[in-house]
C-alpha cells in the first residue's frame, strides 16, 4: 500500500478570497466554508482537495512547496492572460530570464507556476514516445 495526497493546504489571511481565486482558476467549487477554513474540490468531488486555512501572520518568503499548472484546452498565452485577469500577479522568486515557465502569485502572494506546454501538447508528446520494453 502507498499513500495518496488527500488535501493540499494553503494558509491565508482571507480564506474566502483565496478560495474563490483558486475555484476560478481551476474551475472547482466550494465544498465547505467556515470562518477559519474553506474547502474546495473539483465538481466531481475527486481528490485531492484544497483547504484554505486562516492564519494570523502574513506570508513571508518564498513558498517551500507550490503548484505547477498547465493550460487545458487553450494556449499557454491565453491561460496566462486569464490568470492575470483573475488577479494573479507575475512574481520574481529568482528565476532566470530564460526559464520556460511563468511564476505567478495568488491574491495573498502564494507562488505557483504556469508551465510552457499545455495539457494537450504534453499528451501528444507522450503518445509519440515508444513504450519501455
Amino acid at each position: 500500500m502507498t499513500s495518496r495526497i488527500a488535501t493540499i493546504v494553503i494558509d491565508a489571511h482571507r480564506p474566502d478570497v483565496v478560495a474563490q481565486f483558486w475555484c476560478d482558476v481551476l474551475g472547482w467549487r466550494i465544498l465547505d466554508a467556515e470562518p477559519e477554513i474553506v474547502s474546495i474540490a473539483p465538481s466531481d468531488a475527486s481528490w485531492p482537495t484544497i483547504d484554505i486555512v486562516a492564519v494570523p501572520e502574513p506570508k513571508a518568503g518564498k513558498n517551500r512547496l507550490h503548484l505547477d499548472l498547465r493550460a487545458d484546452g487553450t494556449t499557454t498565452a491565453h491561460e496566462l492572460a486569464r490568470l492575470l485577469a483573475l488577479g494573479a500577479r507575475r512574481t520574481d522568486v529568482g528565476q532566470g530570464p530564460d526559464v520556460s515557465w511563468v511564476v505567478l502569485s495568488d491574491p495573498e502572494g502564494n507562488e505557483f507556476c504556469l508551465l510552457s506546454r499545455s495539457v494537450q501538447e504534453v499528451a501528444a508528446e507522450a503518445a509519440t514516445v515508444a513504450p519501455l520494453p
